[in-house]
C-alpha cells in the first residue's frame, strides 16, 4: 500500500541540514569536516483537518504496514500539493528521497465520522 494519496491541509517542513562534523581545540580554534553533500533529518509534518474516519483509517493502515517508523517509503504528488515552491526544496536531491514515520498518527475526532490527522516524517536518503 502507498502513502494515502489524500491533500493535507497543512504542512510543515524542516530542512534539515549537512553532515558536519566540529572539533575544538584547548585554545578555542575550531575545524568544521562536511561528510556529505545532502542534508539530513529533515522533518516534514502534515495536517488532514476534517477528513472521514475512513480517510483516517487509510493512515493508520499504511503505519501498519511500513511496521511503524521501520520501513521508508515514497511520498506522492498529493503530499506535497500547494507548494509553489521549487518541486525539489522539499528533497535532498532532485530526484527526491524517502520518508519514515517519526512517531504514529495523531487522530483527532472532532465530531462524529469526522477527524483531523497529523503524520510527522523524517526524511532519509
Amino acid at each position: 500500500m502507498a502513502f494515502p494519496s489524500h491533500k493535507p491541509t497543512s504542512r510543515s517542513f524542516e530542512a534539515g541540514d549537512y553532515a558536519i562534523k566540529t572539533y575544538k581545540a584547548q585554545n578555542g580554534a575550531e575545524t568544521r569536516i562536511l561528510y556529505g553533500d545532502r542534508r539530513t533529518n529533515m522533518k516534514l509534518s502534515l495536517s488532514y483537518a476534517n477528513i472521514t474516519d475512513t480517510q483516517a483509517d487509510d493512515f493508520i493502515a499504511h503505519y501498519d504496514e511500513v511496521k511503524g517508523s521501520f520501513q521508508t517509503f515514497d511520498l506522492d504528488a498529493n503530499a506535497k500539493s500547494g507548494w509553489e515552491g521549487t518541486s525539489t526544496a522539499l528533497d535532498a536531491t532532485a530526484q527526491g528521497n524517502k520518508y519514515r514515520y517519526e512517531g504514529p498518527p495523531q487522530i483527532t475526532q472532532v465530531r462524529p465520522g469526522t477527524s483531523t490527522v497529523t503524520i510527522n516524517l523524517i526524511g532519509v536518503l
